[in-house]
């Protein structure tokens, strides 16, 4: 079962260490900050009531980042990834706002098809000028019906 909560500031080695295995993991990122400041950019987000953290078995799994409309993060670890667990921290942001935005890089097209799968619509794309990675980007938006 999981189970999502806000963030405490003992959450941030975990978060960072899911921000950093995204990294290491994935072959067209490229690295520019160290994983001490992966951490420390957790605990940024963390001290600003940003991050829902979801566990399972008592473990962090997972994250997400949201302050306002702006979803900055959402991450789950390689090893409970297709468990829907990244649906529900979305669910979660989703329940608590009427729009949602956010940016994902154009290489990473299985994220690209998870928003989209949840109602998300590109807006606007770059040449990843405006990023601090230098690639390419999407950002995407997000209503409630109704709303």
């Amino acid at each position: 079962m999981t189970y999502l909560r806000p963030a405490k500031p003992t959450d941030a080695g975990a978060v960072g260490a899911i921000l950093s295995g995204f990294i290491d993991g994935t072959t067209w990122m490229p690295r520019i900050h160290t994983r001490a400041e992966d951490l420390s950019f957790a605990g940024h987000m963390i001290e600003r009531g940003w991050v829902t953290v979801a566990e399972q078995g008592g473990q962090i799994r997972a994250f997400s980042a949201r302050n306002g409309a702006d979803v900055h993060a959402l991450y789950v670890d390689a090893r409970a990834q297709g468990q829907g667990i990244g649906a529900d921290l979305l669910a979660e942001m989703q329940a608590a706002s009427d729009h949602l935005t956010l940016w994902t890089f154009e290489t990473n097209t299985g994220a690209q098809r998870f928003y989209l799968r949840h109602g998300f619509v590109e807006v606007e794309r770059t040449d990843g000028a405006r990023n601090d990675e230098g690639l390419p980007d999407i950002r995407y938006d997000w209503h409630k019906e109704g709303a």
